[in-house]
């Protein structure tokens, strides 16, 4: 028995994807804010700290690295109201994809501090600079031109992972595609559109993300 493809009914409903994509992208921006924060934070731990804070960072980005993203998912949306911590589905998913970004950008972040010559800062020091002065007008700028191409990879990946948000049913664009799947019975129709505006809006985030790199990039 043949199949017919009918995108009629995937097209009756386009505003929910829309609309789920749109969540997908704001989910995936906001958690890589909070998430740039907290690895940061740890990547400055992790290179100059005292090992009272070395040790902790790194056992935060070794555990954290080492667990399913879904099971972080599952653990703060069920387990943690049972600890007396409530939160809505959103802000439940958007902690814990910071929370997953900021020990990968932990390692990202540290590379890109190292990668900062020791001279520069020595520079600094050598016409009055305090230190946070130091990290906040040379370190930090150098390091985020440096680590660009790292963080353009991170958005993307945080986009794609915003598709395990509809395990706790938050409407980005994978559960609105599993909704409209489930009332037309257009399976194959449903994929392949929702699979399309996945690749396309990571080409134009990757391609936002090289023009940004161009235009940071230092002068040769």
């Amino acid at each position: 028995m043949g199949y017919t493809l009918n995108f009629a009914a995937v097209w009756r409903s386009f505003d929910l994807l829309l609309g789920g994509l749109l969540l997908s992208l704001q989910l995936a921006a906001v958690a890589l804010v909070i998430g740039a924060a907290i690895g940061l934070v740890l990547a400055f731990a992790l290179v100059g700290g005292s090992a009272v804070l070395r040790r902790p960072a790194q056992l935060y980005v070794t555990v954290i690295r080492n667990l399913p993203i879904l099971v972080l998912i599952l653990f703060t949306y069920f387990a943690l109201p049972q600890l007396g911590v409530r939160l809505d589905k959103i802000a439940s998913f958007v902690l814990t994809l910071a929370v997953y970004s900021g020990a990968y950008l932990a390692e990202v972040f540290r590379a890109g501090l190292l990668s900062v010559p020791r001279g520069l800062k020595e520079a600094g020091l050598a016409i009055g600079l305090t230190p946070m002065q130091i990290r906040t007008s040379i370190v930090i700028p150098l390091m985020v031109r440096n680590v660009l191409p790292s963080l353009s990879s991170t958005l993307i990946s945080l986009f794609k992972d915003t598709s395990l948000a509809a395990a706790i049913a938050v409407p980005e664009l994978t559960f609105e595609a599993r909704k409209i799947n489930v009332e037309t019975f257009r399976v194959i129709e449903v994929w392949m559109v929702t699979s399309a505006l996945y690749v396309a809006t990571c080409a134009v985030l990757a391609a936002l993300m090289r023009a940004v790199e161009r235009r940071l990039a230092l002068p040769k």
